[in-house]
């Protein structure tokens, strides 16, 4: 198969996937808010496709999340790879930078007043 039948393959099932969501909540929507909040309006498909962008605005964003896992093996390896002396450096700094913010982010000074 080449890449490109295979980006076009890529996006028809990511058209397909939307629009089955925009469905599915247009679905949910009808059959529970207007139950649950007297005088609250059914949406039609267009409607509820615009909840789910707005929603993946508000609370997914469009990152990919791939980047997030290659990040942590990196932080992962770099830790892994300290001396004991560097990791005692990291937690000084990491106090250092913690120092001047709230007390319940210190966790060093819950234990002195014990």
């Amino acid at each position: 198969m080449s890449y490109k039948k295979f980006k076009l393959i890529k996006g028809l099932w990511i058209l397909a996937g939307a629009a089955a969501l925009g469905a599915i909540v247009m679905w949910l929507w009808n059959c529970l808010i207007p139950a649950i909040f007297p005088g609250a309006n059914a949406v039609n498909y267009w409607q509820a496709l615009g909840l789910l962008l707005l929603c993946r605005i508000l609370f997914g964003g469009f990152r990919g999340h791939h980047r997030d896992w290659h990040e942590k093996r990196e932080h992962w390896q770099r830790w892994q790879a300290m001396t004991p002396e560097e990791r005692n450096q990291f937690f000084q700094q990491r106090d250092q930078f913690f120092k001047h913010r709230a007390p319940f982010c210190r966790p060093s000074e819950k234990k002195e007043n014990e």
